[in-house]
């Protein structure tokens, strides 16, 4: 044991020995070879800078402003204030450009009007350039006098030159060109820079030395700590894997639940997601129903049943109004509508929207989830329920606004826009095979005279007492709606000959047993002119359908009103009962069948006042 330490401090001097000449020269080469650089770098960035504020000084001292680089013509007092320049500032030599790269004033003379070759390319292009070179001192003074003993040797001097572009209202019209001698600043700056760099790269040499002797001693305790780090380091990727998995998994589930258009398609999304986003979580939907007085049950996964109904008070977190965590105290109580309760904890976080409680979510850990696992789930779970309640709420809300655009506003009727989008689907049905449509044509007769007798109010009643009784006579695909005014129809699929002209019939004696009350007094009896028409016996188009019921509605208006009348045709026969209701050419009436009498009996007598009509429950059975 004592020799593998003596042979690992004898490695690590060997190292040592290797090392520390490599280190020395390597720092002296740095000394040596970077102050220089650096330091004119450092020195060429604040001549640019400074060559900003020149730039301003020149433009502020000429008269014309950079209006003179396109002219080209200097005034007497430009031309003093720009020969002071160069003796009251760090520029030995200025030089101006139009846009053409000619040279149009110089510092010392000559050369003006003629092009410049020596002006780079870049600068006409609009962009700054700049640079760093060494010069002769004549050069720098324009004084050839430095050598005139040939045993002089003449010093070289550092000039930076920068090039300015001048613009005016957005375009390139000029160049500055500024020479500066820095020779007298670089000195110390560079003796600095080898000061401070040799002095960091003795310490930095000092410190490695001593560095590596440490790390030499302690590598077996810092192999253990890397290891540990690595383990650590290992489990925090692994962390950041998982939450980078539920945040894309999120955003996946917020895009699609808000392309979801109805609330079964929305309902399939989130137990496909939260099936797949907390596996070990069982987990339901519950949405308030239209009277809210109950939840219906939405959607389950992983294996939660879904009651068909439960009660808003029997879930704390709708009671409480706040996320009811159950399992986390010493004493708990559960929520009824988990009853019987096995043990395992679990959440119901109130789904809200637009500040409404729109249902609840219900999550339950699973058989093999451990409790501190579930509980660490709840942030990922309270963002799901968000996510999900705007979800609820925008189909919802979609919902509403189609169906109020399918809606008569008065009567709550279909209106003529989804009427003829249903007879077309149905029509097409029908034309493929299916069973016939019949359309009934419907006019509240003499309907005028209640508005002008009794007032736009008791006219509007009247209408609703109709519809009422019209919507009350549907059931499954068919379909009741007010194209306007006073004039109603019905939609009736799989129904045609004798059937229809009994529903026909049916509707005339409901609407003539309806009593409404305004006010203090009954309103006169209300009836109704039916036109029947049936695809495709009557007509091949929708449009012709339509045509062909308003025939059959104008030929009962035309013969009394009070009646039903049917398109002629496929050998439909009218049969007659105590209405008394005559055919006219080309239609065949009917006022009355068995199956008619017996629907008549099942449809509700209206009554109304009051301005209102009365609620189901006081309705009355016609006698």
């Amino acid at each position: 044991m004592l020799r593998y330490g003596a042979l690992l401090r004898h490695r690590g001097l060997r190292w040592l020995a290797m090392f520390v000449p490599a280190a020395i020269a390597v720092t002296v080469a740095v000394v040596v070879l970077v102050p220089e650089p650096a330091a004119d770098q450092l020195l060429l960035r604040d001549v640019v800078r400074k060559s900003e504020l020149w730039r301003r000084q020149i433009l502020g001292l000429l008269l014309g402003g950079s209006t003179v680089f396109e002219s080209g013509e200097f005034s007497r007092a430009d031309r003093e204030s720009l020969a002071r320049v160069t003796h009251a500032s760090d520029i030995f030599l200025l030089r101006l450009f139009d846009a053409g790269g000619r040279l149009i004033w110089s510092s010392r003379g000559g050369g003006e009007g003629v092009m410049d070759e020596s002006l780079p390319p870049d600068v006409l292009r609009g962009e700054t350039v700049a640079s760093l070179r060494p010069l002769h001192e004549g050069e720098v003074d324009n004084l050839w006098l430095h050598a005139a003993n040939p045993g002089d040797r003449e010093e070289l001097r550092w000039v930076a030159t920068v090039y300015r572009t001048v613009e005016r209202d957005g375009r390139l019209v000029g160049a500055m060109e500024f020479h500066s001698d820095i020779t007298d600043t670089r000195r110390p700056v560079v003796r600095l820079l080898r000061s401070v760099i040799g002095g960091l790269g003795s310490l930095g040499l000092a410190v490695t030395i001593v560095g590596l002797i440490m790390t030499t001693r302690a590598s077996r305790r810092r192999l253990n700590e890397l290891r540990e780090r690595a383990e650590r380091d290992a489990q925090i990727m692994a962390e950041q894997v998982k939450l980078a998995r539920e945040v894309q998994l999120l955003s996946d589930l917020n895009e699609w639940l808000q392309s979801a258009s109805t609330l079964d398609e929305l309902f399939g999304m989130i137990s496909r997601f939260m099936g797949h986003i907390m596996p070990l979580s069982e987990g339901a939907i519950y949405v308030y129903s239209n009277s809210r007085d109950v939840l219906d049950g939405g959607v389950g996964w992983n294996g939660m049943e879904v009651e068909d109904h439960i009660r808003p008070d029997s879930c704390w977190a709708l009671r409480r109004g706040r996320t009811f965590v159950h399992g986390t105290t010493e004493v708990s109580f559960s929520c009824a509508h988990v009853e019987p309760h096995d043990g395992r904890p679990y959440f119901c976080f109130p789904i809200l929207a637009h500040g409404e409680t729109v249902g609840l979510m219900h999550l339950r850990a699973a058989p093999e989830e451990t409790a501190a696992e579930f509980r660490e789930s709840r942030k990922l779970a309270q963002i799901c329920a968000e996510q999900i309640s705007m979800a609820i709420a925008n189909v919802r809300l979609r919902d509403q606004l189609q169906e109020q655009s399918v809606r008569d506003p008065l009567t709550g009727l279909y209106n003529r826009r989804h009427m003829m989008d249903r007879l077309r689907a149905l029509t097409e049905r029908a034309r493929n095979g299916g069973e016939p449509v019949a359309l009934l044509a419907i006019d509240v007769d003499h309907f005028k005279k209640f508005n002008d007798n009794h007032g736009h109010d008791a006219g509007d009643m009247v209408l609703r007492a109709v519809a009422t009784v019209l919507d009350q006579s549907v059931s499954g695909e068919e379909i009741a709606c007010r194209p306007g005014g006073e004039e109603f129809a019905l939609v009736l699929p799989g129904v045609g000959g004798e059937a229809a002209l009994a529903r026909a019939e049916a509707l005339r004696a409901a609407v003539e047993a309806i009593e409404v009350r305004y006010g203090d007094r009954m309103l006169p009896r209300i009836t109704i002119s039916v036109g029947v028409a049936e695809f495709p016996r009557d007509a091949a188009m929708v449009q012709e359908l339509i045509l062909a019921s308003d025939r059959a509605l104008y030929a009962a208006k035309a013969q009394g009103r009070n009646r039903v009348v049917a398109c002629a045709g496929a050998g439909v026969t009218a049969t007659r009962g105590g209405a008394g209701v005559g055919a006219a050419p080309g239609v065949a009436g009917a006022d009355g069948s068995r199956n008619a009498a017996e629907r008549l009996a099942r449809l509700p007598r209206m009554r109304a006042g009051g301005g209102s009509a009365q609620s189901a429950g006081e309705r009355d059975v016609p006698g």
